[in-house]
């Protein structure tokens, strides 16, 4: 069975910068691509950006340039970097496996102006 676990976020100003984590066990991580979501209260899950087998990436353009997926196959472990964070970005952001419905509990990320 597969689990994700994501860590990292918190409160920071706006401008500063946070690294996600998601730790994804019972998976063969070489294998899988990954995806990052946020949720605004409110709203929509929204994607952000993912990351294939080969480390191909793609990012929504809201975060394009100032967020950047990363993965690490010997820590089985998918990264998101946020930079330049805003306001707008508050959010509780969500790991994905991209091709199945496998979600993890998700960090809040608070960005205060």
């Amino acid at each position: 069975q597969v689990q994700l676990v994501e860590s990292g976020g918190g409160l920071v100003q706006a401008g500063g910068s946070l690294r996600l984590s998601c730790l994804v066990s019972g998976s063969t991580f070489e294998s899988d691509g990954f995806a990052w979501y946020r949720q605004v209260l409110g709203k929509q899950r929204a994607l952000l950006a993912t990351i294939n087998s080969s480390g191909t990436t793609t990012y929504a353009d809201s975060v394009k340039a100032r967020f950047t997926i990363s993965r690490d196959s010997a820590k089985n472990t998918v990264y998101l970097q946020m930079n330049s964070l805003k306001p707008e970005d508050t959010a509780v952001y969500y790991c994905k496996l991209q091709y199945r419905d496998v979600w993890g509990q998700g960090t809040l990320v608070t960005v205060s102006s």
